[in-house]
């Protein structure tokens, strides 16, 4: 399983909310629930917020061994 747990982590000390990134980025909120839920995303929307947030892939997810989460 991929965990997008991080993610909310990065942006809360990048201090980035979910509105601005609807607002001044233009982000789908289907995207940002999709995250939420630990759902599949395209490598895009992954690449989207490491240029928003300016980090690294592994700074916003991480791999979860089945079973293990």
């Amino acid at each position: 399983m991929i965990s997008y747990d991080s993610l909310r982590d990065k942006m809360k000390e990048k201090g980035i909310s979910q509105y601005a990134l609807i607002r001044r980025w233009h982000i789908n909120p289907a995207q940002i629930t999709r995250l939420k839920r630990n759902e599949s995303v395209s490598p895009h929307t992954i690449e989207m917020f490491c240029k928003i947030l300016k980090c690294e892939v592994g700074d916003i997810m991480r791999h979860i061994p089945d079973g293990k989460a």
